[in-house]
């Protein structure tokens, strides 16, 4: 999943550093800020400028490293200052002499100093050996910083720099990218509120080796869960094609064929409607491409060529139809189908008709030239409801997403 160029533009980052190894990573997490259009300062430990020097910081962010030689009250380059400034704290590395520190209220660096002054949410990506972040007196220092405006990018388990194989590397950077996000752009009226998306087109067995199928790519459902996670939603994404380039917290239901992704899609709509922890009512957005047929006699093993003969006939079936098949699970949910045409003339006519049809609160209508239209990184949308039809123009299909969120946020809510 590419990240828009302009994803953070506007947004100001605190990046502290502090004495690990890891701590060359951060590197390339300003780099991902950076490329998403935030501005980003530096703040780093005595003990970080041992592992990398703050001129590596500087040539990417293109700011000054605040450290404990160079704070100046002459100016705003002082930790008060420079908390006021940001609109996030992230402390990537943070290694366990920081954490307990931080847990303490402790403050004798400049770099604990910003974090004791910054009053926002502070994110912070442990790095450690693994019997150091699993000392209780650490862990105690991990809740105790969870109730003070504190989230933590949980550590994973690989080979430490020790030599040993336990839990307590850094988060890849990415996945601190996306944490850093979603805490930047939420939005009240996502925010915790259930999703159920499906996407990828679904692949109806022949037998162990060769499925009926679509070209579809599962893009389009991939940039919308993505834009509903930074938004805050709760999202349930059920697909064919995985979570590649997706963050790891996003619950994923892998499924194959229609039959599977209509069980998958009833149980996560009951989990929506049955969560005890938000008001907010449900949306499904129904993205997948799910196959008209299925083979009848689907086969185990490989159907071998010179049995089959020169002309093979497969027996097909309909599949279910999810969207019908749903009508009691859907009651109490916004749901959102998304209709692919080919033809000019009748494809708008068509998206409409199933308003009433499938009994849908909106369409988002995509009329395809040829199967070169899948699998791109831009598409066009028109988004249809019973009382509008807004024309949202061709987009990355990430800000596509964006477009047809706000539109089901101002035609639906």
């Amino acid at each position: 999943m590419l990240i828009p160029a302009n994803l953070l533009e506007g947004k100001k980052i605190l990046l502290g550093v502090t004495g690990s190894i890891a701590a060359y990573k951060s590197l390339e997490l300003l780099r991902l800020y950076t490329k998403a259009g935030a501005d980003v300062r530096v703040v780093m430990s005595p003990s970080a400028k041992k592992f990398i020097a703050p001129l590596s910081f500087e040539a990417l962010s293109r700011n000054r490293v605040l450290d404990d030689t160079n704070e100046s009250w002459a100016d705003d380059f002082n930790h008060i200052k420079t908390s006021q400034w940001a609109d996030i704290m992230v402390i990537a590395p943070v290694s366990a002499n920081t954490i307990a520190k931080l847990a303490n209220g402790l403050a004798d660096t400049i770099l604990t100093q910003c974090a004791l002054a910054f009053p926002k949410t502070k994110l912070i990506a442990p790095s450690a050996n693994t019997h150091m972040i699993q000392n209780p007196m650490i862990q105690d220092g991990l809740k105790r910083l969870a109730s003070a405006n504190y989230k933590m990018v949980s550590t994973q388990v690989k080979e430490l720099a020790c030599e040993t194989v336990g839990d307590g590397a850094m988060a890849e950077p990415i996945d601190i990218f996306f944490e850093t996000a979603k805490v930047l752009l939420k939005d009240s009226y996502w925010e915790d509120r259930p999703v159920v998306i499906t996407g990828g087109g679904t692949r109806e067995k022949i037998d162990e080796v060769r499925y009926v199928s679509n070209f579809s790519s599962g893009k389009m459902a991939k940039a919308i869960a993505l834009s509903l996670y930074f938004k805050g939603a709760n999202v349930s994404y059920i697909t064919t094609k995985g979570n590649d380039g997706l963050p790891k917290s996003i619950r994923t239901i892998d499924v194959e064929d229609a039959k599977e992704m209509l069980k998958a899609t009833k149980d996560a709509l009951y989990s929506a409607k049955s969560n005890t922890q938000t008001t907010k009512r449900p949306f499904l957005f129904m993205v997948a491409a799910v196959a008209d047929f299925t083979p009848k006699h689907p086969q185990q093993g490989k159907l071998k060529k010179s049995m089959l003969g020169e002309n093979w006939q497969i027996e097909l079936e309909q599949t279910s139809d999810i969207l019908s098949a749903l009508v009691i699970d859907r009651e109490g949910v916004t749901t959102i189908a998304f209709k692919a045409e080919m033809d000019s003339l009748e494809g708008l006519n068509n998206a409409k008709n199933l308003l009433t049809q499938k009994n849908v609160d909106a369409v988002c209508y995509n009329l395809l030239q040829d199967a070169k239209s899948f699998g791109g990184e831009d598409n066009s949308i028109t988004f249809i409801t019973k009382n509008d039809q807004i024309d949202l123009g061709r987009h990355s299909k990430f800000d596509l997403a964006q477009k047809i969120l706000q539109s089901a946020q101002a035609c639906l809510s």
